[in-house]
């Protein structure tokens, strides 16, 4: 009689799976990588192209505070105070009409921006009642420039996150 076991065959492995194609996990996760990736060049490539309103401000107010130290103007420091003050609140919110404000309404809106009434009752001030006037001194031109400083720091900082 014919042994069973004889008729048993080897055992063979199946065939290796190859590399290629991938599975279709793989190509999801390729998918994600590369629209990843095109969405950090994109946002590098804007950032970029972004000017940085902070360090601008940052180094156009210490032109002028450098400037005001030599010539001591205080009402070309008023002005040119003023005119940063206003290119940056037109960078940083278009939708409103800064440029078109003046006297009370520009420094009750630098004010809303600070939450504090330092520009309608403070040294900021100055800004409306001696930019326009040769002969204006400023009581604390320091204060002024400082008032400025913390203005554009707040801005840009809220800036950024909108």
């Amino acid at each position: 009689m014919n042994d069973p076991l004889d008729q048993l065959k080897d055992i063979h492995l199946p065939p290796l799976v190859d590399w290629w194609p991938p599975a279709p996990g793989w190509w999801l996760l390729a998918v994600l990588v590369l629209v990843g990736l095109a969405w950090v060049i994109l946002y590098l490539r804007r950032r970029a192209a972004k000017p940085d309103l902070r360090r601008e401000a940052e180094s156009e107010l210490r032109q002028i505070e450098s400037a005001w130290r030599e010539h001591q103007d205080d009402a070309r420091l008023a002005a040119e105070l003023s005119a940063l003050l206003r290119r940056i609140a037109i960078s940083l919110y278009p939708e409103t009409d800064v440029a078109g404000m003046t006297g009370e309404a520009w420094l009750r809106w630098l004010d809303g921006r600070m939450g504090e009434e330092a520009f309608e009752k403070g040294a900021g001030r100055a800004l409306m009642e001696s930019a326009y006037r040769p002969d204006a001194t400023l009581d604390n031109p320091e204060m002024l420039v400082t008032l400025v400083r913390r203005w554009l720091e707040r801005a840009v900082r809220e800036g950024d996150h909108a």
